[in-house]
Order: C-alpha cells, then sequence, then structure tokens
C-alpha cells in the first residue's frame, strides 16, 4: 500500500426526486480511498450505499460533488469516456450474477476481454486460468443453468477480474447465497483481490463478511462513520 488515493469523493450528495418530495440520499459526502485498500461500507436498506457504489462505477450520476478515480474526474467525462472507464478500470460484482445463459461459464467470463478487442485465444485462455483461481476449472464448459448460485458467483468474481482492472466494486456480492456459500464466496474475493493487488469497495448487509476489510464504514444520515 503506498498512501496514494486511487479514489477521492469530495462533498457528494445525491437528491432523488418524487412526486410529493424530495428523498436526499447522501449528503456532502467524502471519502478516499488508497490504493491497495479493501474498503467495506455497511448500512441498512435505503441508507445510499449501493448509490454510491454506483455512483463510482459511473453507474449513476450525482446532483452535486465530485468523484475522482486515478486521473480521471468521473463527473464531468462524457458517456464514451465511461464507458471506457467501466471496462478497463473496473471489475463489477453484483448481487445478481448476470450471466448469459446461452454461454459457457468461460464464454462469460471472457466477454469482457473480447468485447475490449483482446484476440480469442487469449481472452479464452485467461479466462480458463481465472476459472481456475476461484475452483471452476471443471466447470468451464458449463451453462449457468447447470451451476449453483455458488458456482454463478464464483464466475462472476472471475469475470470482474478478466480486464485486470485497477478498482472491484462490489455490490452485496453474497447477498443471494446462503450462509455457506456466502462466506466461501466472500472468503474467495477477498484473497484474490489480496493475491492480485486490487483495491476493493465493497457494500454488504453481512457484517461477518464485512470484517475482512482494511477500513470499515457505515452509512448513517446520508454520510459516512467509521465502525
Amino acid at each position: 500500500m503506498n498512501n496514494e488515493p486511487l479514489i477521492s469523493v469530495e462533498n457528494l450528495s445525491k437528491v432523488y426526486n418524487t412526486e410529493s418530495e424530495q428523498l436526499e440520499i447522501l449528503k456532502n459526502l467524502s471519502l478516499l480511498v488508497e490504493r491497495g485498500t479493501k474498503v467495506v461500507i455497511t448500512g441498512e436498506s435505503g441508507s445510499g450505499k449501493s448509490t454510491l457504489l454506483n455512483i463510482i462505477g459511473a453507474l449513476d450520476s450525482p446532483t452535486s460533488g465530485t468523484v475522482k478515480v486515478g486521473d480521471l474526474l468521473i463527473s464531468s467525462q462524457d458517456e464514451d469516456k465511461l464507458t471506457y472507464y467501466r471496462s478497463k478500470t473496473l471489475g463489477l460484482i453484483f448481487q445478481f450474477h448476470y450471466l448469459l445463459k446461452d454461454f459457457t461459464a468461460v464464454e462469460n467470463v471472457a466477454m469482457s476481454a473480447l468485447i475490449a478487442g483482446v484476440p480469442q485465444k487469449k481472452a479464452l485462455d485467461h479466462a480458463k486460468a481465472l476459472l481456475c483461481d476461484v475452483g471452476l476449472e471443471q466447470r468451464a464448459n458449463h451453462f449457468p443453468s447447470q451451476l449453483s448460485g455458488g458456482e454463478r458467483q464464483r464466475v462472476a468474481v472471475a469475470r470482474a477480474l478478466i480486464n485486470d482492472p485497477e478498482l472491484i466494486l462490489a455490490d452485496e456480492p453474497t447477498g443471494n447465497l446462503d450462509p455457506e456459500n456466502a462466506k466461501s464466496v466472500g472468503n474467495l474475493l477477498f484473497s484474490l483481490v489480496d493475491r492480485y493487488k486490487k483495491t476493493l469497495v465493497l457494500v454488504t448487509h453481512d457484517m461477518k463478511l464485512a470484517q475482512n476489510g482494511d477500513i470499515i464504514y457505515t452509512i448513517r444520515n446520508g454520510n459516512l462513520a467509521s465502525l
């Protein structure tokens, strides 16, 4: 860890307008994340933790404030640059695996690399290696319907690493799993983040999973507090 911030969030606010009211989800929130750090954010449903993750991932935009990842000021980029940012800098893991049902596990993992222009053999070889890392080398040619819930989420973890991203964003990555699989997939994710020297920002309700983080925050009243 070299104490250089990878993520700098300053005075971030997010307001949703409904027919009857304005909902201020995030209120002048600031956050620094050093390279190589595993940051976990907890909080009640609706507290804004997924909103914060989506803004860092350029899947949502702030009402005000700035988000900088590396040298890129996310909040002032056009969609082409944001698409490139999501493809090259980020690995995204969601609560639902979002695997393509008509493609095998290895094809699902390789897909982002193929879209990014990596030659097919190189992309598939890398995907197979990542499936080995998550313990699914024997399931590479299985379709999502032939995999268990825990196996599908392991494929999603491998997919997040395929383009060698600097930053992994994980939104309730074990939320749909039974306790045994949740523990297994959670431990696997943190171990791979360490092995590949990635920066991780993870949001979760699971306090057992949260204990794997280097720094743990909770969101209360639209802002961050340390745990």
